[in-house]
């Protein structure tokens, strides 16, 4: 019933960079917050934050295709090392551009695009290290215990920087997010090296076309992309959080993402009944239309408990489908494919979030916060819906089988490759 800690028992990289991570996360999840507070601020439009969504956007999709290739052939830890100290850099900025008399909204814009274009490369890098050092079987372990790490930073610092952004100023908050990623940089620089798999293919445009043709051959893997994107793109608030912020009052501002956050960490550290599931691609639907009736209801009412109340159980239902699909692609993508396909998860995943949050502020910025909330809900229970008529496999997909059409594929490939040598 409760969190399985075997993935930080058998593997000491798993441990550095789990530790690293939390560290570092909880200063960037200040910068996440306090960057949509500051644009707020400056331009008293809910429709130019939700475009800084989509300025991570567009360098986001260009560079997973890179970065998926690079993952699969480079060595690991010098992409991460990069990554790393690109996305220090970028908070460097923000720093400075919060210390001028006039800060200026191109540099956010700038720094948020770097920011995201440089975690295109770097995602591939570590989903594709984890699977070299974890065991299969501990896929949905890893998933939930990088679901904590992500719930602890996500709760606590989200509030902690809404009240230094009002009280404070973005300085602070875009000072502390530097310090933090000290904790990373030191893991990344710490992790052993882990070889690429044998006859890597080099980073070429047709080695991703086979990724992708690849990944649009199993139902089972487009379910997790597509359901994922219905659910967030009609139904990701996070654009509206200053806007309900002056609505509710201004030190919520932090309590919006905590709350969801909330959620995801009480889904986490309840997870162990996930590992005896199988029909993965059920569960992942039935959560995704789960999240959107939260979404409903955090739109309905006006009452700050009760609407915090109701992003929890968003949250936990937003992670109980991210553990599933994150079991899917673990247990059931060959090693030699996995840094490709991290890309395509990664496109996926943010996808949804990105446009959708410029969406929701588009909506909100013509018809008000309240009606893009509950609009937005009800169209993502209607597109899930949808959804998964059309990938009747998904719905049925068992993940013991998906184990062994890894295991199967990988062991014709070996035989290919022993065939190919033996015919020079």
């Amino acid at each position: 019933m409760f969190l399985d800690l075997s993935p930080l028992r058998v593997s000491r990289d798993y441990r550095l960079l789990f530790f690293g991570q939390l560290i570092s996360f909880f200063g960037s999840m200040m910068t996440f917050i306090v960057v949509p507070w500051q644009m707020y601020q400056l331009t008293q439009s809910s429709a130019m934050v939700g475009y800084i969504y989509l300025a991570e956007f567009v360098p986001m999709l260009v560079l997973a295709f890179v970065g998926g290739a690079l993952a699969d052939y480079f060595d690991k830890r010098k992409l991460l090392r990069f990554t790393e100290l690109g996305q220090g850099t970028a908070s460097a900025i923000l720093l400075a551009n919060s210390l001028l008399p006039n800060p200026q909204v191109w540099v956010l814009f700038l720094c948020v695009a770097t920011h995201a274009g440089l975690a295109a490369i770097q995602r591939p890098a570590f989903e594709s290290f984890i699977q070299k050092v974890i065991p299969a079987e501990l896929m949905s372990a890893v998933m939930a215990l990088n679901s904590i790490r992500w719930s602890i930073g996500a709760i606590v610092s989200p509030a902690i920087a809404g009240v230094i952004a009002v009280g404070l100023g973005p300085s602070v908050a875009y000072a502390l997010d530097l310090v933090t990623f000290g904790g990373t940089i030191f893991a990344v620089y710490a992790i052993s090296a882990v070889p690429s798999p044998e006859n890597a293919e080099r980073p070429s445009w047709e080695g991703v076309k086979r990724a992708w043709k690849y990944a649009f051959s199993r139902q089972e893997l487009l379910g997790t992309y597509f359901i994922d994107i219905a659910a967030m793109f009609f139904a990701m608030p996070q654009a509206l959080y200053p806007a309900l912020a002056v609505y509710y009052g201004e030190k919520y501002v932090g309590f919006f993402p905590a709350a969801i956050a909330g959620g995801a960490l009480l889904a986490s550290v309840t997870s162990g009944w996930t590992k005896n599931i199988h029909r993965h691609g059920l569960m992942v639907i039935g959560a995704a239309v789960l999240w959107g009736v939260a979404i409903v209801l955090f739109g309905a009412v006006d009452i700050i408990w009760l609407a915090l109340l109701f992003l929890v159980a968003a949250g936990f239902f937003d992670m109980i489908s991210g553990i599933f699909r994150g079991a899917i692609w673990n247990q059931t993508i060959p090693n030699y494919l996995r840094g490709r396909l991290a890309s395509i998860e990664m496109i996926s995943y943010l996808t949804g979030p990105m446009l959708g949050s410029a969406k929701m502020g588009i909506v909100a910025e013509s018809f008000g916060t309240k009606a893009a909330l509950v609009s937005g809900g009800i169209l993502c229970v209607v597109s899930v819906f949808g959804t998964a008529l059309f990938l009747p496999k998904f719905f049925t997909y068992d993940g013991r089988e998906g184990v062994k059409q890894k295991e199967i594929e990988e062991a014709q490939r070996a035989e290919m490759l022993r065939m190919s040598e033996s015919e020079f």
